[in-house]
């Protein structure tokens, strides 16, 4: 049996779970360390004018406050800078000296022996403010003479491109009607269980940084971090231990970690810091803030010929990420899995003083409920079922190999077959034919996803970002048989240690148990692109198969040497045995993965001529520019017209994600994503008032959905092998974040359409359904 494909229990759990795993916070400070706490704006918007250290400085075992002027002479500023048409560059400073941008800011960084102490010296430091005014809404940037953001670009929109096909101004001539739609989506945040944190060591003698923190990419972390430090990368040595969510918000070094980094650097002594949760959510990353209008050109029969969207984006403060780099993938791939020949987009990013946006699972989350929402509008319009809207425009397998008209290819995809499937399982035509019960109101909620995963090299050199979509592996037998294998990525909840030790046994022909993954070490890993998007699988499970497939190549090949046969034609390796095929059936061999790891590593001259001694291999593959996975979301909703409360009743999803290494981590994980889709769209707000102020620093404002808001997931898997990807994995952690805003969303305005109400924006609240419903009374 191979591995692939296995429901095997990740083996991390068992550490996991009984409180056995290594977080940064089990790890004993260091002697000598020092904690450190950032002194952050309580303004919008604000001068600095002065900050007067002394009373802070003047507590015993308090050892430094850095300011932004002293941190500069340390690190270098960040320049986004990427030569794409329309996007203005930016720099930013490791800590502001001269304005602070948005609330929570950090403007200064207190270092002192132990946390208590550094907490109450930072309430010491006198920062002198002078207030200005406060750009908090796309619609402040936008407006004629408003304030800078950032002094050193002409205007607040730092992103502006546009595309159109050909045909598209013919098409929308020819169109019987058009349909219009909007939609916005509201700034939210990662909200990861273990908010961020470091340890930075300082070896003066080998002139050497350790940095202990979770990040989901070791490597370009660490190329990062030396890069404005002044090091070299092999001065730099990143080390991950457990890491209680990612989601995003831990991919690069964010500006306390240049912090804490610089100063270990500095005083020669360690530094550690943990990020409170009010921090996080107030100051590491946003994400989501997005409008989108949409227009559609059909015909009689409610068959779009054409589609326009615009979008408009709130980038927040500073800029960590070049400005487009998610707003373009939004407008990439928003036309999903329909037959959409003609499309243009016109795509603005503003600066607001806001905490900045980062990528949160599933950057491009807006797009399904946009494309789906547009659907039912279209269905409303035509008065047409909104499941036969989409049959009629759906891609079918006579449709494959499909071009969209910005150049995306759809190869290995089945919106159809996931599209039947869900309507299937929900139920669709039996609920449609049911009244709902007195009092309420219900809908019927359709989601299809086209979910980027994977994005290759050449997704990068196109759109003029640096950086690469390779992955790197390295896999070794030790004498004894042992197997490890090692390569870029860093877990953060995935299971990575079993999918990925399953990829590997997949290719070498062993049992997942027999192979150790080692993950988050620059000095054990190969230089990898880490964790990100969905890539985990496709990129990281794909270059292991291939190193396995590599090492069962050699072993084999020694293996036909020892049984004095020609080649190796013939020859399996199964369950770490040698078995041969021969006319009568299978013959055992007798020749184990150890035995001849034995003979590799310690008796040589048994090797064949012109084979190397020792077990080694590593392999890097670099996956197509884009590769998608898909599937529909289905959902079935009630809404309390008195209150306005939603509950959600049934949820359904087909999904189509390639091979599957492991099922039941692809449903876990596509379970996860779906109850962060579904969190995001009828609970989470990361608000701001108009004067900039956050008004969602904790989990008292910032509410989150628990396990009773959420209804049981029933996946079902319809699987379609990816093309140019190894066993033809394709990923899908972040689809279900798609899928489950898009259906939910479009069942909240199912029901609401049956009194005559449209909820534009999310979140579906009870307030917001309950206040819909009033307008719609009193009007």
């Amino acid at each position: 049996m191979t591995a692939l494909g296995q429901r095997l229990r990740r083996r991390e759990d068992a550490r996991l779970l009984t409180g056995e795993g290594c977080f940064l916070d089990d790890i004993p400070s260091p002697p000598g360390c020092l904690h450190a706490v950032f002194i952050r704006s309580p303004h919008a918007h604000a001068r600095i004018l002065g900050i007067d250290t002394a009373a802070a400085l003047a507590l015993p075992g308090v050892a430094a406050v850095l300011t932004g002027e002293a941190l500069a002479r340390l690190v270098a500023p960040l320049r986004m800078a990427p030569p794409i048409d329309g996007l203005r560059p930016m720099e930013m400073p490791v800590l502001p000296s001269e304005t602070a941008r948005f609330v929570g800011d950090p403007v200064a960084m207190v270092l002192a022996e132990d946390p208590s102490l550094a907490t109450d010296a930072a309430e010491l430091v006198e920062v002198s403010w002078q207030p200005l005014a406060v750009v908090a809404s796309m619609a402040d940037a936008a407006a004629p003479g408003a304030v800078l953001v950032d002094p050193a670009l002409p205007s607040n929109r730092v992103s502006h491109q546009a595309f159109a096909s050909p045909g598209l101004d013919a098409a929308f001539a020819g169109a019987a009607s058009i349909v219009t739609s909007r939609f916005a989506q509201h700034r939210q945040t990662h909200a990861p269980i273990e908010p961020r944190g470091v340890l930075a060591q300082w070896n003066p003698g080998r002139q050497h940084l350790t940095m202990r923190v979770g990040t989901q990419a070791p490597h370009p972390y660490r190329s990062a971090l030396a890069g404005r430090l002044g090091l070299s990368e092999p001065q730099v040595t990143v080390e991950s231990p457990e890491m209680g969510g990612g989601f995003g918000q831990k991919i690069i070094p964010l500006r306390e970690d240049f912090c804490v980094a610089a100063a270990a650097r500095l005083l020669r002594r360690p530094v550690r810091w943990r990020e409170s949760r009010g921090e996080n959510l107030m100051a590491a990353l946003h994400a989501r803030e997005e409008t989108i209008t949409t227009e559609a050109a059909i015909d009689e029969q409610g068959r779009i010929l054409a589609l326009r969207a615009g979008m408009e984006a709130d980038f927040g403060a500073w800029s960590f990420f070049p400005a487009n780099y998610m707003a373009r993938v939004v407008a990439l791939i928003l036309p999903g899995p329909y037959r959409i020949r003609d499309y243009g987009y016109d795509v603005t990013v503003w600066l607001t003083n806001k905490c900045p946006s980062g990528p949160m699972r599933a950057p491009m989350a807006i797009t399904a409920w946009v494309m789906e929402g547009t659907m039912d509008a279209i269905a409303r319009q035509c008065r047409l079922d909104p499941l036969e809207v989409r049959r009629r425009n759906s891609l079918g397998p006579q449709d494959l190999p499909w071009i969209t008209a910005t150049g995306e290819h759809y190869t290995a995809l089945s919106p159809r077959a996931t599209l039947d499937a869900a309507a299937a399982a929900l139920g669709y035509e039996n609920w449609r034919a049911q009244p709902p019960r007195p009092g309420m109101l219900r809908g019927i909620g359709l989601c299809s996803v086209v979910e980027s995963t994977t994005y290759g090299s050449a997704f990068y050199k196109a759109a003029g970002i640096a950086g690469s979509g390779h992955e790197v592996a390295s896999l070794r037998i030790e004498p004894s048989g042992a197997i490890i294998a090692a390569c870029g990525l860093m877990g953060s909840g995935q299971g990575y240690e079993t999918t990925l030790a399953q990829a590997v046994a997949s290719g070498l022909g062993v049992e997942a148990g027999q192979v150790t993954m080692q993950l988050g070490h620059t000095d054990i890993a190969p230089y990898g692109m880490g964790s990100r998007g969905s890539r985990g699988a496709a990129a990281g499970g794909g270059v292991l198969r291939l190193a396995g497939l590599a090492l069962r190549l050699k072993l084999l090949e020694l293996a036909a040497h020892l049984l004095n046969l020609n080649s190796a034609d013939g020859l399996e390796m199964r369950a770490g045995q040698v078995i041969r095929r021969v006319a009568e059936g299978e013959l055992e061999t007798g020749l184990s993965l150890a035995a001849l790891a034995r003979i590799a590593h310690l008796d040589p001259l048994r090797l064949p001529p012109g084979m190397a001694p020792g077990l080694h291999h590593i392999e890097a593959f670099d996956p197509p520019a884009m590769t998608y996975s898909n599937s529909t979301h289905a959902c079935v909703v009630e809404i309390d017209t008195e209150t306005g409360a939603l509950t959600i009743l049934r949820h359904v999803i087909a999904e189509d994600a390639g091979t599957l290494i492991n099922p039941m981590i692809v449903e876990g994980q596509t379970h996860g994503a779906t109850a962060m889709g579904l969190s995001g769209a009828i609970m989470e707000h990361a608000a701001y008032g108009p004067d900039g102020q956050m008004l969602a620093g904790s989990f008292m404002d910032y509410a989150m959905a628990r396990a009773g808001d959420l209804p049981c997931f029933e996946v079902s898997h319809h699987p379609t092998p990816a093309i140019g990807i190894p066993a033809g994995i394709k990923g899908m952690a972040e689809g279900g974040t798609m899928g489950g805003i898009g259906a939910v969303m479009n069942a909240v305005n199912d029901a609401l359409a049956g009194v005559g109400v449209y909820l534009p924006a999310q979140p579906a609240t009870p307030d917001r359904i309950w206040a819909a419903l009033q307008h719609r009374t009193t009007s």
